[in-house]
């Protein structure tokens, strides 16, 4: 139960319930049931939860909030930090290649794609 991110706040929890006018015992059975399980808010306050914490989007004419960095930057051509010293990871041709392989492979499996897959170590 330490996992669920709903039940980490204990004001978050529900208490526990019966529904009324059931037959003998499951009532007893009902409540117990929500003692091993139990029920944490409904998705509904989670999400408006979320929602209030999350950024609200930029415009495109808002001004920037990088004012000292190139436009550029992180751009394999200009001023500014290129791919590389962005941490963008670069893909060169072959690992393209080979990952389009790998996709068509799976959509259409036969030995001679595995077999150039295994050769090239991409399986």
């Amino acid at each position: 139960m330490a996992n669920r991110f709903d039940l980490q706040n204990p004001a978050a929890k529900v208490a526990k319930a019966a529904a009324k006018g059931q037959t003998y015992g499951k009532a007893t059975e009902q409540m117990a049931s929500q003692s091993a399980v139990p029920m944490g808010a409904s998705p509904s306050d989670v999400s408006a939860s979320r929602a209030a914490r999350a950024p609200k989007p930029l415009s495109l004419t808002a001004p920037t909030e990088r004012p000292d960095e190139p436009i550029t930057a992180g751009a394999p051509f200009g001023a500014g930090p290129n791919m590389y010293q962005a941490g963008i990871p670069m893909a060169n041709d072959s690992q393209i290649a080979m990952q389009e392989i790998r996709q068509i492979a799976m959509m259409f499996p036969n030995e001679d794609l595995e077999d150039l897959l295994l050769r090239y170590g991409m399986e």
